[in-house]
């Protein structure tokens, strides 16, 4: 029994080493939030320490794709808008960057 607990302990000491994480932390569910802003990223196709810059560009993008007047729907447009307005909200107070 002292044996098992030892090995425990020393498999558990070793994931926190290899991976930076104790194992019972890959059971604890991801906060919503965190979530929303991951299904965000991939539906823009950016990463995460994406800018505000790129966001707006992934927006532009990926409308250029799904927007409604080229055969896409308006649950997918809203969808992709809410994706940007999240994520802008996400990022850091930067100074509005200057249209030229």
């Amino acid at each position: 029994m002292i044996r098992l607990i030892a090995l425990l302990v020393l498999l558990s000491v070793a994931c926190r080493w290899i991976f930076g994480k104790w194992p019972w932390e890959y059971l604890q569910a991801k906060p919503a939030n965190q979530l929303g802003l991951e299904k965000a990223r991939s539906l823009l196709g950016v990463g995460v320490g994406a800018d505000r810059r790129e966001i707006r560009e992934a927006h532009r993008r990926r409308t250029a794709m799904i927007h409604p007047d080229r055969g896409g729907s308006n649950a997918a447009m809203q969808e992709l808008n809410a994706a940007r307005d999240l994520l802008l909200s996400d990022t850091n107070h930067e100074k509005p960057e200057r249209p030229e």
